[in-house]
């Protein structure tokens, strides 16, 4: 349970914050993304940083319970399969990210849902 609360504490702000900032400026994160995805160097940088820290939290945390420490261990999943497919698809990976920041409202649902995560696991990490 210590490790549960320690990266609730560690990842609940990180997202409330990237999804601040997405909501805060949609128009300025679809013109990052859209730079970023313009760079396969940058791509697969992007697939290292996602790939260790997933790992990382998928070796301390692969913790399958009906409750909020699930959290954790999928956005550790979904980080691992995001980094891998990110390093071994890059030009795929452009494809995909072209068209999810082709439609106007990615970025406020992107921003709502990591808003959403991130109150869960800074409640769960912070108040419980």
């Amino acid at each position: 349970m210590q490790t549960s609360l320690y990266l609730a504490r560690l990842i609940g702000p990180v997202l409330l914050v990237m999804g601040g900032g997405m909501l805060y400026d949609r128009a300025g994160f679809r013109t990052l993304a859209d730079e970023f995805l313009r760079s396969r160097a940058l791509i697969y940088l992007a697939g290292l940083l996602a790939l260790v820290p997933g790992l990382a939290v998928v070796l301390a945390h692969n913790v399958w319970v009906a409750d909020w420490r699930i959290l954790i261990t999928l956005l550790g999943w979904l980080s691992v399969i995001g980094g891998t497919l990110r390093i071994v698809f890059p030009q795929q990976m452009t494809a995909i990210g072209s068209a999810v920041t082709a439609y106007k409202s990615s970025m406020l649902i992107a921003g709502l849902v990591m808003i959403a995560l991130g109150a869960i696991l800074c409640f769960a990490g912070y108040f419980r």
